[in-house]
Order: structure tokens, then C-alpha cells, then sequence
């Protein structure tokens, strides 16, 4: 059987037009439209997604073309609903097991759209992993850890506080304060990343100077600590670098090491990188040396 992709190239008169970088965000949200035209409840999901985390890229200090990316893939996100039937978005019951295994291959069927076109394949691997979780407990893949790439985790927190304040057939929309306290709540159980929660949060207006908890209960100083240990501090070398005294440093680490639920330098640097933690640790050494 002919490939439907070749026969409708194959179909287009020559020459081909090619999308220049403005053409791919006016198709990103034309195709974003098409996505939430799938049902009632989805209307403007897209756009809604899309503009919150470009503005949450931003807030986390993306580069311009990192926060183009995102926003991008965020306007296409859910493209692959156009392949689960309208009669499972909109049903209001309890899904069956074939129902929901339909709907987690909506990330996988988005992904393998867009990969198609070479000009869109960075925005698919983002679109594939939109739904998955660091603790490797999301979809399509149990993608975890710090192979979760750092745009897909801030789509995954745009996209769970958006579709948390829209309605659905089963539930009503949550509050705004509603949903960033779920969002708080996952990034504490280590299922989306802190620092896209916290800046998510931020672009919703939400963060009132404060930012999500972070993972494992850590506390602000046990961050820098376990920053410190993943780069292969001593303890006597972080007593000196946060101006504390070599018992209390060592406390720190017995504490980490308790609430991460590990015992050794590698696990808790792995733990680290899982976690995003070493980026915060980037900034302050950076911010030291400036």
C-alpha cells in the first residue's frame, strides 16, 4: 500500500513551497486549532497552553529560540487527539481500559505526525514526552529523570495547570489557586519539574513571590548542599563554601540522603541531575563569579 505522506507530496504541484520560520508558527497554530476542534471542551486549549509557556521559557531564562520552540510545540501538543475517536474526549463516565490506553497514545501519535517533516522533528520529540513525569510514572514512554528534555517539563506544567482551569465532561474547571496547589503537590512527589512549576506558576500570575516546594521535602539550604555534593564537594569544602562549620554540613548531608532515599555521592548527584537541582546550583556559582 502506497505511503498517503508520499502520494500527497508526490500530488503537489511543483515547484514546492517552503515554510520559512514565520510560515511554521502560523501552521503550528492553524494545526493547534484543528487539535482542539476535536471537541467542545478543547476550544482555545492550544493557544492558551502555548502562551503560558512561552511566557514561563521566558521567566526561566530560555534563549529566543528555546522559547520559540516551546511555544511551538505547545500550540501542536495535542495533534494526536485527531486520532482518538470525539465520542472518548467528550464522555463523561469512567473511561474503559482500551479508552484510556487510546488516550495516552495521543503523544505518540502527535509525535509521529510531526516527525515526518524535517523542519518540525525537534518540536515532535517535545510533543512525545508532553505527558510524561520524572519519576517515569507519565506516557507514552515512562520517559524519567533527566532524559525528560528540559522543554518537554515546561509544557508538562503549562499544559496540567491549563487543562486543570478548563471544564471537562467529567469535572468541572478548578480554581486557579486549585490547580497550582496540584502543581505544587506533583513537583513535591518528583513527577514534574520544580523549577517549570515554579515558573509556570509565575506566568499565571500565581507565584506571589514564592516558588514550588522542592522535591523529596529538600529544604532551600539542603538544595545547595546536595548542589555542592553532585559536583563533588567534601564535606569540609561545602562547610566552607556556605560559611558553616564541617558537623553541620555533614548533618545536611545525613538529612539529604534520608529524604532522597539513597547513601552514596552518585545516587544523590543522579538524584540531582533527575531533578533539575544543578541548574540552580549553575546559577549561584555563576552569579558568584560575576
Amino acid at each position: 500500500m502506497d505511503d498517503p505522506y508520499e502520494t500527497a507530496l508526490a500530488a503537489e504541484p511543483q515547484p514546492w513551497l517552503r515554510l520559512s520560520t514565520t510560515d511554521l508558527d502560523r501552521l503550528a497554530l492553524a494545526l493547534g486549532d484543528l487539535a482542539d476542534l476535536k471537541s467542545p471542551y478543547l476550544r482555545g486549549h492550544s493557544r492558551g497552553v502555548a502562551v503560558l509557556a512561552q511566557q514561563a521559557a521566558r521567566h526561566l531564562g530560555a534563549s529566543d529560540d528555546e522559547t520559540a520552540m516551546v511555544r511551538r510545540a505547545a500550540l501542536v501538543h495535542d495533534l494526536g487527539r485527531i486520532a482518538v475517536p470525539s465520542r472518548i474526549w467528550d464522555k463523561s463516565g469512567r473511561l474503559t481500559a482500551l479508552e484510556q490506553e487510546a488516550i495516552r497514545l495521543h503523544s505518540y501519535h502527535g509525535e509521529r505526525v510531526l516527525n515526518r517533516s524535517a523542519a518540525l522533528r525537534d518540536v515532535a520529540a517535545v510533543v512525545g514526552q508532553h505527558h510524561e513525569r520524572l519519576d517515569g510514572s507519565g506516557y507514552h514512554r515512562q520517559t524519567s529523570g533527566a532524559a525528560v528534555l528540559p522543554t518537554a517539563r515546561v509544557l508538562a506544567a503549562a499544559d496540567t495547570y491549563h487543562a486543570m482551569t478548563e471544564p471537562r465532561p467529567h469535572r468541572a474547571a478548578h480554581t486557579p489557586a486549585e490547580a497550582a496547589a496540584v502543581l505544587e503537590s506533583e513537583a513535591t512527589a518528583g513527577r514534574l519539574d520544580p523549577r517549570s512549576v515554579g515558573s509556570v506558576l509565575a506566568a499565571a500570575g500565581l507565584a506571589r513571590g514564592r516558588r514550588a516546594p522542592w522535591p523529596a521535602g529538600l529544604s532551600d539550604r539542603e538544595v545547595e548542599v546536595l548542589g555542592l555534593l553532585a559536583c563533588g564537594s567534601t564535606n569540609r569544602a561545602i562547610a566552607a563554601r556556605l560559611s558553616i562549620s564541617p558537623r553541620t554540613a555533614e548533618h545536611h548531608v545525613e538529612h539529604i540522603y534520608a529524604k532522597i532515599g539513597c547513601c552514596t555521592r552518585p545516587a544523590a548527584a543522579l538524584f540531582a541531575m533527575e531533578h533539575g537541582l544543578l541548574a540552580d546550583r549553575q546559577v549561584l556559582e555563576s552569579a558568584d563569579m560575576g
